[in-house]
């Protein structure tokens, strides 16, 4: 069973990029399984420090095969700007594979995606606008156009033309647009079909052909499990499954193939754009966590949100996807703080809840149950062993495993691929 799936815990943004880079080194496969440009990975390592939104962070190992998988939203012309980097700067792109299934982001997925936006106003989810919403849509309206359809230019301009027949109508009745161009459109993603015609293939055939070789194929996130859409803080959540249902079925892989479910978390909690963050820190506090981390979104650059460790969401994430372990990133960012908090439990009114509520309003009721902890205010930098760490800094670890009920398995002490502490095998 040698496959490791590779979770958000909170809502994105938790160092993924980082860990899976750390793993890929022991790995044969990386695949993405989920979401869009909507997210962004970033990995420093002896190329540079990069940002990745499409291609998987195992793409720096020559020995590594990167797929992105049938369940990612590609927008072909960032995939191919982030080749063109890649390769620009000395990194072989040629063991990377696109699923002939995966569903492509098409011009009216991004007109659209900001014009509900502005048409919500005040009540906008803060989406990326970069399409990724109105592509899932189509996806399960079975409207979509998927990567294998380049390939085949008399069927694609066919199904093209049918499904802007139908944009087109949203975006000038509705909307009051004017409508996209079809030849435009249809050329534009002929050109993207002949750059990518070496990507496309069966990916789910590769990886079955690897896992049955007993090679290890690192499943890799994008966003977090809070944000998931069936499980995460609706209406704000993403458009996709970042949970591990959406990791088997954005790939095509079987359950069975499943030897670890790392969940990653940061040593505190971040948010972008709208939406409840139950333990955010007052604004001061925030504002120093923030720039200590910098924290501001890979993919927009909007600041996050930032909050303390929030136990009860890291509980209900663990819960919902069987985690076997815990990777805590940014530790370092606490660094300096003389005191750290723990959220175990929600007050709400009179009762004290342990469990994670599906219901908004009660969430936004709902007020942290505080441990404060003291902190170690001593740089953590340099250390590559956990019993190198402060006392209290393993103290903190050691609340976090408490809380959570399931074992660390990786710290992360700082953004480089060799900050970083293993504290039980993996492989």
């Amino acid at each position: 069973m040698p496959a490791i799936a590779i979770l958000g815990g909170q809502w994105g943004d938790e160092g993924k990029g980082k860990v899976v880079d750390y793993l890929a080194q022991r790995a044969q496969a990386v695949a993405r399984f989920g979401g869009g440009s909507n997210a962004g990975h970033t990995v420093i390592n002896q190329h540079g420090e990069f940002r990745m939104h499409l291609v998987p962070s195992g793409i720096f190992y020559d020995h590594v095969t990167c797929i992105i998988g049938n369940g990612v939203v590609v927008a072909p012309q960032v995939l191919l700007e982030e080749i063109d980097l890649l390769s620009g700067r000395g990194v072989d792109t040629s063991r990377l594979f696109l699923s002939d299934r995966a569903h492509l982001v098409m011009p009216y997925h991004v007109l659209l995606d900001g014009l509900e936006e502005e048409a919500r106003g005040a009540g906008a989810l803060g989406t990326t606008r970069r399409g990724i919403g109105p592509c899932y849509v189509d996806k399960a309206a079975r409207l979509g156009i998927r990567a294998g359809d380049l390939l085949d230019r008399g069927a694609f301009r066919k199904r093209l033309a049918f499904v802007m027949e139908q944009k087109n109508l949203l975006i000038t009745r509705l909307y009051g647009r004017e409508p996209l161009p079809l030849e435009g459109v249809f050329n534009e993603y002929c050109a993207y079909g002949e750059r990518l015609r070496p990507f496309i293939r069966d990916t789910g055939l590769f990886l079955e052909a690897a896992l049955e070789r007993g090679e290890w194929v690192v499943l890799e996130g994008a966003q977090g499990a809070l944000l998931d859409l069936d499980f995460g803080t609706y209406p704000y959540v993403t458009s996709s499954s970042p949970s591990i249902g959406g990791a088997l079925t954005g790939l095509g892989v079987s359950a069975r193939r499943l030897e670890h479910v790392l969940g990653v978390f940061k040593a505190y909690s971040t948010r972008v754009g709208e939406g409840p963050l139950p333990t955010e820190m007052e604004k001061e506090m925030g504002q120093r966590v923030r720039e200590k981390g910098h924290e501001y979104g890979a993919t927009t650059g909007r600041p996050r949100r930032c909050g303390w460790f929030d136990g009860v969401a890291a509980r209900y994430a663990s819960r919902l996807n069987g985690f076997t372990g815990l990777a805590i990133t940014r530790l370092d960012v606490l660094d300096e703080l003389p005191a750290i908090k723990v959220c175990g439990a929600y007050k709400a009114g009179d009762e004290t809840m342990a469990h994670f509520p599906a219901s908004l309003p009660l969430l936004a009721r709902c007020q942290p149950v505080y441990e404060e902890l003291p902190g170690w205010q001593t740089s953590l930098g340099g250390t590559r062993r956990f019993e190198d760490l402060p006392p209290r800094a393993r103290a903190y670890i050691k609340k976090i495993e408490e809380i959570t009920s399931c074992p660390v398995a990786l710290v992360s002490v700082g953004p480089q691929r060799e900050e970083t502490i293993l504290l039980r095998p993996l492989f």
